[in-house]
Protein backbone atom coordinates (compact mmCIF):
# COMPACT_ATOMS: atom_id res chain seq x y z
CA UNK A 1 0.00 0.00 0.00
CA UNK A 2 1.14 3.77 -0.66
CA UNK A 3 2.32 5.61 2.02
CA UNK A 4 -0.39 8.18 3.45
CA UNK A 5 0.62 11.80 2.59
CA UNK A 6 -0.26 14.69 4.84
CA UNK A 7 -0.23 18.01 3.45
CA UNK A 8 0.07 21.07 5.47
CA UNK A 9 -1.67 23.77 4.06
CA UNK A 10 -1.99 27.87 4.01
CA UNK A 11 -2.87 29.31 1.36
CA UNK A 12 -5.76 27.57 -0.29
CA UNK A 13 -4.98 27.97 -4.28
CA UNK A 14 -1.34 26.18 -3.95
CA UNK A 15 -2.48 23.64 -1.74
CA UNK A 16 -5.55 23.11 -4.01
CA UNK A 17 -3.04 22.37 -7.17
CA UNK A 18 -0.50 20.62 -5.19
CA UNK A 19 -3.45 17.74 -4.03
CA UNK A 20 -5.20 18.11 -7.78
CA UNK A 21 -1.69 16.96 -9.23
CA UNK A 22 -1.35 14.06 -6.87
CA UNK A 23 -4.60 12.86 -7.92
CA UNK A 24 -3.87 13.19 -11.40
CA UNK A 25 -0.51 11.73 -11.65
CA UNK A 26 -1.23 8.66 -9.01
CA UNK A 27 -2.31 6.34 -12.19
CA UNK A 28 0.44 6.50 -13.90
CA UNK A 29 2.17 4.75 -11.21
CA UNK A 30 -0.77 2.82 -9.45
CA UNK A 31 -3.53 2.35 -12.08
CA UNK A 32 -6.47 4.16 -13.69
CA UNK A 33 -8.28 5.80 -10.83
CA UNK A 34 -5.69 5.19 -8.34
CA UNK A 35 -3.55 7.18 -5.57
CA UNK A 36 -2.03 6.98 -2.47
CA UNK A 37 -4.27 8.36 0.46
CA UNK A 38 -4.39 11.77 1.36
CA UNK A 39 -4.67 13.99 4.21
CA UNK A 40 -5.01 17.86 4.58
CA UNK A 41 -5.27 20.32 7.36
CA UNK A 42 -5.34 24.46 6.95
CA UNK A 43 -5.39 26.65 9.59
CA UNK A 44 -6.78 30.30 8.89
CA UNK A 45 -4.32 31.98 6.27
CA UNK A 46 -4.71 34.96 8.42
CA UNK A 47 -2.84 33.27 11.40
CA UNK A 48 0.08 32.72 9.07
CA UNK A 49 -0.15 36.67 7.85
CA UNK A 50 -0.17 37.95 11.05
CA UNK A 51 2.78 35.75 12.03
CA UNK A 52 4.41 36.63 8.80
CA UNK A 53 4.15 40.30 9.08
CA UNK A 54 5.55 40.32 12.57
CA UNK A 55 8.15 38.81 11.50
CA UNK A 56 7.37 35.66 13.90
CA UNK A 57 9.18 32.80 12.60
CA UNK A 58 8.27 30.65 15.41
CA UNK A 59 4.66 31.34 15.49
CA UNK A 60 4.77 30.26 11.72
CA UNK A 61 6.39 26.88 12.79
CA UNK A 62 4.06 26.15 15.57
CA UNK A 63 1.03 26.53 13.38
CA UNK A 64 3.03 24.34 10.81
CA UNK A 65 3.26 21.75 13.72
CA UNK A 66 -0.36 22.01 14.79
CA UNK A 67 -1.02 20.86 11.42
CA UNK A 68 1.70 18.12 11.87
CA UNK A 69 -0.25 16.88 15.06
CA UNK A 70 -3.86 16.92 13.82
CA UNK A 71 -2.52 14.78 10.59
CA UNK A 72 -0.44 12.38 12.17
CA UNK A 73 -3.68 11.62 13.99
CA UNK A 74 -5.71 10.75 11.34
CA UNK A 75 -2.47 8.39 9.83
CA UNK A 76 -0.56 10.05 7.91
CA UNK A 77 3.36 8.67 7.01
CA UNK A 78 4.85 11.58 6.09
CA UNK A 79 4.48 15.23 5.34
CA UNK A 80 4.81 18.15 2.81
CA UNK A 81 3.98 21.88 2.61
CA UNK A 82 2.85 23.15 -0.80
CA UNK A 83 3.86 26.73 0.48
CA UNK A 84 7.25 27.99 0.01
CA UNK A 85 6.94 30.96 1.83
CA UNK A 86 6.40 29.36 5.51
CA UNK A 87 9.18 27.30 5.23
CA UNK A 88 10.86 29.62 6.70
CA UNK A 89 10.07 27.91 9.62
CA UNK A 90 10.95 24.34 8.80
CA UNK A 91 13.95 24.39 10.46
CA UNK A 92 12.46 24.77 13.89
CA UNK A 93 9.38 22.91 12.99
CA UNK A 94 10.87 19.46 11.59
CA UNK A 95 12.65 18.90 14.43
CA UNK A 96 10.06 18.82 16.53
CA UNK A 97 8.01 17.17 14.36
CA UNK A 98 5.97 13.45 14.78
CA UNK A 99 6.45 12.81 10.85
CA UNK A 100 9.35 13.27 8.89
CA UNK A 101 8.89 16.09 6.09
CA UNK A 102 9.98 16.51 2.85
CA UNK A 103 11.35 20.55 1.81
CA UNK A 104 10.28 22.18 -1.17
CA UNK A 105 13.30 23.83 -1.87
CA UNK A 106 15.25 20.71 -1.39
CA UNK A 107 13.00 19.56 -4.05
CA UNK A 108 13.44 22.01 -6.59
CA UNK A 109 16.97 22.28 -6.01
CA UNK A 110 17.04 18.94 -6.97
CA UNK A 111 15.50 18.96 -10.35
CA UNK A 112 17.54 22.30 -11.23
CA UNK A 113 20.75 20.13 -11.28
CA UNK A 114 19.43 17.41 -13.02
CA UNK A 115 18.27 19.92 -16.01
CA UNK A 116 21.82 21.51 -15.51
CA UNK A 117 20.68 24.81 -14.99
CA UNK A 118 23.06 26.80 -12.75
CA UNK A 119 22.10 30.27 -12.46
CA UNK A 120 18.28 30.46 -11.18
CA UNK A 121 15.45 33.74 -10.52
CA UNK A 122 14.17 33.70 -7.57
CA UNK A 123 10.15 34.65 -7.50
CA UNK A 124 7.61 34.77 -5.08
CA UNK A 125 6.21 36.38 -1.54
CA UNK A 126 8.39 39.49 -0.57
CA UNK A 127 8.79 37.47 2.64
CA UNK A 128 10.64 34.33 0.42
CA UNK A 129 12.40 36.32 -1.58
CA UNK A 130 14.19 38.10 1.34
CA UNK A 131 14.65 34.52 2.94
CA UNK A 132 17.46 31.95 2.96
CA UNK A 133 14.85 29.14 1.84
CA UNK A 134 15.94 28.94 -1.55
CA UNK A 135 19.89 30.41 -1.25
CA UNK A 136 20.78 28.19 1.22
CA UNK A 137 19.15 25.14 -0.55
CA UNK A 138 20.54 26.62 -3.82
CA UNK A 139 24.43 27.36 -2.85
CA UNK A 140 24.13 23.39 -1.26
CA UNK A 141 24.12 22.29 -4.77
CA UNK A 142 26.79 25.07 -5.80
CA UNK A 143 23.88 26.40 -7.80
CA UNK A 144 23.97 30.48 -8.37
CA UNK A 145 20.50 32.37 -8.21
CA UNK A 146 18.98 35.78 -8.53
CA UNK A 147 16.66 38.17 -6.27
CA UNK A 148 13.86 40.19 -7.37
CA UNK A 149 14.79 44.13 -6.98
CA UNK A 150 13.14 45.87 -4.06
CA UNK A 151 10.79 47.26 -6.83
CA UNK A 152 9.92 43.81 -8.33
CA UNK A 153 9.54 42.21 -4.98
CA UNK A 154 6.82 44.47 -3.81
CA UNK A 155 4.56 44.63 -6.77
CA UNK A 156 5.26 40.33 -7.37
CA UNK A 157 4.41 39.94 -3.48
CA UNK A 158 1.20 42.52 -4.23
CA UNK A 159 -0.25 40.55 -6.84
CA UNK A 160 0.68 36.96 -4.58
CA UNK A 161 -1.33 38.51 -1.87
CA UNK A 162 -3.75 40.72 -3.21
CA UNK A 163 -4.54 38.42 -6.62
CA UNK A 164 -3.46 35.01 -6.68
CA UNK A 165 -4.16 33.68 -3.10
CA UNK A 166 -7.42 35.02 -3.91
CA UNK A 167 -8.05 32.87 -7.44
CA UNK A 168 -7.88 36.09 -9.24
CA UNK A 169 -5.45 35.75 -12.63
CA UNK A 170 -4.95 38.80 -14.66
CA UNK A 171 -3.39 39.22 -17.75
CA UNK A 172 -1.61 42.30 -15.86
CA UNK A 173 -0.46 39.61 -13.48
CA UNK A 174 1.43 37.62 -16.15
CA UNK A 175 3.06 40.58 -17.40
CA UNK A 176 4.64 41.80 -14.80
CA UNK A 177 6.06 38.14 -13.96
CA UNK A 178 7.00 38.35 -17.71
CA UNK A 179 9.19 41.72 -17.43
CA UNK A 180 11.07 40.01 -14.25
CA UNK A 181 11.64 37.08 -15.70
CA UNK A 182 13.17 39.00 -18.47
CA UNK A 183 15.25 40.78 -16.71
CA UNK A 184 16.67 37.96 -14.94
CA UNK A 185 17.31 36.22 -18.21
CA UNK A 186 19.88 39.32 -19.37
CA UNK A 187 21.55 38.92 -16.12
CA UNK A 188 22.63 35.05 -16.92
CA UNK A 189 20.01 33.33 -14.90
CA UNK A 190 18.94 29.77 -17.55
CA UNK A 191 16.09 29.06 -15.30
CA UNK A 192 13.44 30.27 -12.89
CA UNK A 193 12.02 28.91 -9.94
CA UNK A 194 8.18 30.06 -9.37
CA UNK A 195 8.41 29.91 -5.56
CA UNK A 196 5.37 30.40 -4.40
CA UNK A 197 3.02 27.81 -4.74
CA UNK A 198 0.21 29.56 -6.64
CA UNK A 199 2.46 31.07 -9.67
CA UNK A 200 2.04 28.03 -11.63
CA UNK A 201 -1.71 28.99 -11.83
CA UNK A 202 -0.49 31.65 -14.02
CA UNK A 203 3.31 31.15 -15.46
CA UNK A 204 4.68 27.64 -16.80
CA UNK A 205 6.76 26.97 -20.10
CA UNK A 206 4.78 28.17 -22.54
CA UNK A 207 4.67 31.74 -21.38
CA UNK A 208 7.52 32.14 -19.58
CA UNK A 209 11.19 33.71 -20.98
CA UNK A 210 13.22 31.24 -18.82
CA UNK A 211 12.53 27.52 -18.25
CA UNK A 212 10.54 27.10 -15.12
CA UNK A 213 11.07 25.31 -12.31
CA UNK A 214 7.28 24.46 -10.63
CA UNK A 215 7.69 24.12 -7.18
CA UNK A 216 4.01 23.03 -6.56
CA UNK A 217 4.16 20.06 -9.28
CA UNK A 218 7.67 18.97 -8.00
CA UNK A 219 6.82 18.94 -4.64
CA UNK A 220 3.62 17.10 -5.22
CA UNK A 221 5.61 14.79 -7.71
CA UNK A 222 7.98 14.10 -4.93
CA UNK A 223 5.54 13.65 -2.39
CA UNK A 224 3.49 10.76 -5.10
CA UNK A 225 7.25 8.60 -5.46
CA UNK A 226 7.72 8.69 -1.49
CA UNK A 227 4.44 7.33 -1.25
CA UNK A 228 4.82 4.90 -3.50
CA UNK A 229 8.25 3.60 -3.77
CA UNK A 230 9.30 4.75 -0.19
CA UNK A 231 11.97 7.45 -1.63
CA UNK A 232 12.58 10.73 -3.53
Amino acid sequence: MPLHIGIVGCSAEGAALCYRTICAEGPQLLGPHAHPEISMHTPSLAAYVDCLERGDVQGVGELMLDSAYKLTAVGADFLICPDNTIHQAFDYAAPRSPLPWLHIAEVVAQEAVQRGFHRIGITGTRWLVDSAVYPDKFSARGLQYLRPTDTERDELGRIIMDELVCGIFRPEAVASFQRVMERMKSEGCDAVVLGCTEIPLIINDGNAPLPTLDSTRLLARAALLRAVHGTL
